[in-house]
Parts: structure tokens; C-alpha cells; sequence
């Protein structure tokens, strides 16, 4: 009777495109539990067996799931595209892609840029790379340490990326912080979603300052981080044969920057000084967040914004003003913004604190 209940369990179940693959392999672990308690060490260790092989599988696969309704990717020129992600935070509506994933396709494969929020995330631009090449994926950069660019890095790893890289402080703080990220954007967007997502910070090779990836074919792609900004590290990246300049959260388009506790404004602008003069002033651009565009606007989008800001709240700082009045210089030339509401009043107030105590210079 037993050996007629496991054939037809086994039957009708099997590994599909479910998102929900650990309820799938917690409840045959549960039964084989149950087996065991009940003397039926035989059945216990079939079951025991074929779970050990549904977890090598998924392992294997690097999600098992459905495509997400992912923004299809835009052709920024021959061989580059990427997918805009959504302009607002991450929520369960974006499943998490509030960022730009791009990728580049060379002579020998394919490199991508930020790993995603989750592995689902990963696997589905996975799947649009494959509709628009044959060639495998070699290399993966992350801009930060924020979820939104690490947490679908172990999909890349288990489906065979070897060449992933990072700057050395933001793989250094994703580490430290890794549960505490995978928990906050389970959270936020769908446990769903993460519960597949581990650590693999030890499989990225970091850098300080900049790293030239050669990747064949008489091209390369250039890793900096020009220093602080939106994050402690942000890798940009440069690829001089197509004149193409990944910013990651350096630059901004269209969506209304954001600081948060660890961002300073001041910083933040001479590393983008530091940028300006090293990357052509006609280099196409993809920023981290936005459409693709060029380096004109992205100066004024991100640039302009700050250095306006800091100089209306130094005027108040210098005539003894209040934190209120910071708080109510005029920024209504944004407000058409993307998450104008939740950043420009919270900006201000990060940069009077930012000079009142002696953080911030020009």
C-alpha cells in the first residue's frame, strides 16, 4: 500500500515553474520525518534521496520559476541594451527591479550589469538575453552594495558565471549586511522571491579605484568607482570601443536622487568631479536609474540638482537660519519627479545637517 502511495505522490508531483519550490521540498521533508517516526526507515530514505535530488536540481537550474512581466529590454546601440527599471521604490507591483539592469554583448559573451533583486529577477533578464543571443553570459558587475544589484547573484553563479565583480568596501558591507538585506526585501517585495537568494560575496573578485576586464575581441570594459555617492562605493563602468559609460548610482535620470543615512551630498558631487574628468563628455549614458541618455543631462539631473541644493541651504546655514527653512527652499522646478515627495524635502534636510555639522564643503 505504502509503495502504491509513493508512486502515485510522485506522479503527480513534480518540479514545475513554481515560485514556491521550498513549500514543494519542505513538505516531502516533513513526510520523510513522518516515515522515519513510524519505523518505515526505507520509504523515509527514498524520500530523503529524492529530495537531496530536487535540491541539487534547483541548485543547478538557478531558479525554477515562471518569466516575470519584466519591461522588455531597449537597444541603447548595437549590442547594448537594458531593461529601465521601475522609477518608485521597490514593492511587490516591480517585484523589485527599481533599478537599470543592462548588458553588452561581445564577440566571445555576454557581460551584465547588476545582478538583480532576486533570483527570479535574474533568471527572467536572463531569459531576454537568451532571445536576443546564443552567447553565454561571462561576466557580471554590481553598482553597489543595495539589494537591487546583489541579492540575484547567486542565480548568475549556479547557472555558471565565474567572472563577477565588485568594488572591495560595497562586496565588504553586502556581506556583513546580507541577512539583514534579504530579509528587508523578502519583506518589502515577496519572500517568494528571495527565500532562493544566498550570500556568494566570496565568488566576486573586488577592486579599489579601477579594474580593465579584458573580454576579447580587442575590447574591454573599464570598473571604476570614482568614490562615494549614493552609496559608500559605486562601480561605474566604461567601455571605450562603444563610447558608453555605465554610471551606475552616480547618475541619475529623470528619478529624483536619494540620500539616505550613510549618503553625503557633498561627496557625493566630487566624485562626480572625478568623473567628469575622466569620461568623455559624449559618451552615451546609462544611468542607474532612468533612460539611457547622454552626459549633458545627466549633469543636470544629478549635478545641477545637488550643487543648487547645497548652495540655497549654505545661504540659510550662514544667516543662523532653522532646519524648517531648509526644508522649504524652493525645489518645485522637480517636482515632476519621480519620488519628489519622499526625497526633496528629505535632501534638504541631509544637507543642513551636512554643513551645521561641518560635513559638508565646497
Amino acid at each position: 500500500m505504502k509503495k502504491i502511495l509513493l508512486t502515485a505522490i510522485f506522479s503527480t508531483l513534480s518540479i514545475t515553474a513554481s515560485a514556491q519550490e521550498d513549500l514543494y521540498v519542505s513538505g516531502f521533508e516533513a513526510w520523510a520525518q513522518e516515515l522515519s517516526a513510524m519505523g518505515d526507515e526505507i520509504s523515509s530514505h527514498s524520500v530523503k534521496a529524492y529530495v537531496s535530488d530536487v535540491n541539487s536540481e534547483l541548485k543547478k537550474q538557478g531558479y525554477i520559476g515562471e518569466e516575470l512581466p519584466l519591461p522588455k529590454a531597449t537597444k541603447v546601440m548595437k549590442g547594448v541594451y537594458t531593461i529601465v527599471g521601475s522609477q518608485i521604490w521597490h514593492n511587490p507591483s516591480n517585484f523589485g527591479l527599481n533599478n537599470n539592469i543592462s548588458f553588452i554583448v561581445f564577440k566571445e559573451g555576454v557581460f551584465v550589469f547588476n545582478a538583480g533583486a532576486n533570483p527570479a529577477i535574474a533568471y527572467s533578464v536572463h531569459q531576454q538575453i537568451k532571445r536576443i543571443t546564443d552567447k553565454p553570459v561571462k561576466w557580471l558587475a554590481v553598482e553597489n552594495n543595495q539589494g537591487h544589484a546583489y541579492l540575484g547573484a547567486s542565480y548568475w553563479v549556479d547557472v555558471g558565471v565565474k567572472n563577477l565583480y565588485s568594488s572591495t568596501q560595497a562586496n565588504d558591507i553586502f556581506d556583513r549586511a546580507y541577512e539583514k538585506e534579504v530579509q528587508e526585501w523578502g519583506t518589502r517585495v515577496s519572500h517568494l522571491l528571495t527565500h532562493s537568494a544566498r550570500n556568494v560575496t566570496d565568488k566576486f573578485t573586488t577592486f579599489d579605484g579601477k579594474m580593465t576586464v579584458d573580454v576579447g575581441g580587442g575590447e574591454t570594459f573599464e570598473l571604476i568607482d570614482f568614490g562615494p555617492g549614493h552609496t559608500p562605493a559605486s562601480t561605474s563602468v566604461y567601455i571605450p570601443s562603444r563610447n558608453l559609460f555605465l554610471s551606475g548610482d552616480l547618475a541619475f535620470n529623470e528619478r529624483m536622487p536619494v540620500m539616505f543615512n550613510y549618503t553625503n551630498s557633498f561627496d557625493w558631487m566630487a566624485s562626480y568631479d572625478s568623473m567628469m574628468t575622466v569620461i568623455p563628455a559624449d559618451a552615451k549614458v546609462i544611468p542607474g536609474h532612468g533612460t539611457p541618455t547622454d552626459m549633458a543631462t545627466i549633469k543636470t539631473q544629478t549635478y545641477d540638482y545637488f550643487r543648487y541644493l547645497q548652495k540655497e541651504i549654505k545661504k540659510i546655514v550662514e544667516a543662523e537660519g532653522r532646519l524648517e527653512q531648509a526644508e522649504e527652499v524652493d525645489q518645485s522646478m522637480y517636482k515632476d519627479r519621480p519620488v519628489f515627495d519622499q526625497a526633496a524635502k528629505n535632501n534638504a534636510r541631509r544637507i543642513f545637517n551636512e554643513i551645521t555639522n561641518g560635513f559638508g564643503m565646497f
